[in-house]
Order: structure tokens, then C-alpha cells, then sequence
């Protein structure tokens, strides 16, 4: 290996978060300062919040209702517009 080249490795990293808490690792960085950490993290606390209140089946048949309820809606339009055609046609005979 070159020499040189390498960072220094501190094996005594001092880790600080936001909320207080500190261990020790090792880093090529003295000490660092993180916004959050395992001990305030809400995953890890076990208070997370999902936003998610609708499934994904849930909202999948929503979604695919909506889909159905336009597509009768279009039959109806194009239904009516060829009852006009219709209409006209047989006038014109």
C-alpha cells in the first residue's frame, strides 16, 4: 500500500444527535453531529405514524370504480349521439 494516501482512522468517533443521545464509533472524523439517531427515530421508538390510512386494494378499487362509473357514462354520450344519427338518417329517407 502507498502511504500517505490513507485518512486517519479514529477508533474513538464521538457520534452526538439532536436529541442528546451519544455513542462511540469508529470514523475518519473525530466527532460527528447527526439531526437524528436510534434512540429518537420513530421507527425505531415504535411511534411511527403511517400516513398510508387507504390501502393499496383499497384505493385500487376506488380508482378502478371511478374507471367503470366514466366508462358507462361515455356509452351513454356516444349512445345518444348515434340515436341522433339514427334520427337523422331516417328523416332524410
Amino acid at each position: 500500500m502507498k502511504t500517505g494516501i490513507h485518512p486517519q482512522y479514529y477508533d474513538e468517533c464521538q457520534v452526538t444527535c439532536a436529541c442528546g443521545h451519544t455513542f462511540v464509533t469508529g470514523s475518519t472524523v473525530p466527532k460527528i453531529k447527526v439531526e437524528i439517531c436510534a434512540a429518537c427515530h420513530p421507527f425505531f421508538t415504535g411511534q411511527a405514524k403511517f400516513v398510508d390510512s387507504e390501502g393499496r386494494i383499497e384505493r385500487f378499487e376506488r380508482k378502478r370504480k371511478a374507471a367503470a362509473a366514466l366508462r358507462q357514462k361515455k356509452k351513454k354520450v356516444f349512445k345518444k349521439k348515434a340515436d341522433k344519427k339514427k334520427k337523422k338518417a331516417d328523416k332524410k329517407k
